[in-house]
């Protein structure tokens, strides 16, 4: 692994770093206390390419490649983990589905608009019944007779950026008769300003707060034929496929988070005074400080493997599920693990609302479930290393 970065990714970092630090961090607390939308720095973040960073530029984007994705990401949720889902859902989640299966003409009409940052997309596959149970979709996309559209019904739950996409990648039972169910799971381009599409109300959230979520309903929604996105029957295999991309965001993310909390609790240890010494002079302090270094290092080079696999896939056509599983799921639990131990260093302050290390702690909560929990990882990375079921 070539561990020096080129001058290409430097300049992606660099310029996400600057912009977060300058345009997200200092309201990042407001849109948090309020739950409201960021959509003014959403909007300059799209005119940046933060929303396409590896989709070509003909189709709007920047042309970049996963690794330049993931440093952005860091960046950006370093500043603000709500900001950087935003980002990870549109390059990871819906971006990419269509960049590799989608038609020209999908990729023109659905892939353009967001990658440029003109307009937000999103991607629905979680059910009120069904979350790690990803195959069990009961929302129905029934062919018309006339082969022209399918007619959509049906409720999805936890749709990050639902409240605000104009494009949906949706999941949906095409064929309730087939045997396993999930092979009869198509994919679907939604444009939410049709008849039949309705938002639920906002999720009101423990972290992530200014990411909308909601649920949204389908009652006859209209879909055309050639709305639908790859062959007849390979839904579910474009879902898992999408996911595997979609880890790597939210392991930076995860990282992202970390990050400021370690610097933050680094500021603080040199600058706090107990027992007439600096508290980065006591071995437990230091103990716990050289702990998160540890795991904020080892989570990077896993994303970085992770990054790396998905570049060769290309080539390769292959999968490089195991790499974003041991990434998504080791990164999530260090964002955890090193928030909690920064509000423990800060003490009482760390629990105030007056620093932001509270906050790092809520948002890094919701990295070790969405996009599939930590327990689900851990049983897709023992059956891949096993070969067992």
């Amino acid at each position: 692994m070539d561990l020096n970065l080129s001058d290409e990714h430097r300049m992606i970092r660099d310029m996400a770093r600057d912009f977060a630090q300058k345009e997200i961090a200092p309201i990042a607390a407001h849109y948090d206390e309020t739950g409201e939308f960021p959509l003014p720095t959403i909007r300059k973040m799209g005119e940046m390419g933060f929303m396409g960073i590896e989709v070509p530029e003909e189709y709007g984007g920047v042309g970049m490649d996963t690794l330049a994705y993931a440093l952005a990401l860091e960046e950006i949720s370093k500043a603000d983990a709500s900001h950087g889902v935003v980002m990870s859902v549109c390059n990871s989640l819906y971006c990419y589905g269509i960049l590799r299966y989608g038609t020209e003409e999908q990729k023109q009409t659905y892939l353009r608009p967001v990658a440029s940052g003109q307009v937000i997309g999103a991607y629905a596959l979680t059910e009120p019944q069904s979350g790690s149970d990803a195959a069990n979709i009961r929302v129905t996309a029934i062919r018309s007779p006339d082969g022209s559209h399918y007619v959509v019904n049906g409720t999805k739950s936890w749709i990050s950026s639902g409240p605000v996409a104009k494009y949906i990648l949706l999941f949906a039972q095409a064929d309730p008769d087939a045997e396993p169910r999930y092979r009869g799971v198509d994919a679907f381009l939604v444009d939410t300003e049709k008849p039949g599409f309705e938002r639920g109300k906002t999720e009101p959230k423990l972290g992530i707060r200014a990411s909308a979520t909601c649920e949204i309903h389908f009652d006859n929604y209209h879909c055309p034929a050639e709305a639908r996105l790859g062959q007849e029957g390979d839904g579910f295999k474009i879902s898992m496929a999408v996911l595997d991309a979609g880890r790597i965001g939210i392991a930076a993310q995860a990282l992202g988070i970390a990050e400021a909390a370690y610097e933050a609790t680094v500021a603080y240890a040199r600058e706090r005074e107990a027992f007439g010494q600096k508290i980065g002079q006591f071995q437990m302090i230091q103990q716990k400080l050289a702990d998160m270094k540890m795991r904020i290092e080892a989570s990077r080079l896993l994303i970085y493997q992770a990054a790396l696999a998905k570049k060769a896939s290309k080539e390769t056509r292959s999968r490089y599920t195991l790499e974003s599983c041991m990434a998504k799921t080791f990164a999530s639990e260090t964002a955890m693990w090193v928030t909690t131990q920064a509000i423990q260093i800060h003490g009482g302050m760390g629990y105030s609302k007056e620093l932001p290390i509270e906050r790092y702690f809520r948002d890094a909560k919701v990295t070790e479930i969405y996009e599939g929990t930590s327990e689900i990882q851990r049983m897709v990375i023992a059956r891949l290393e096993t070969g067992l079921r």
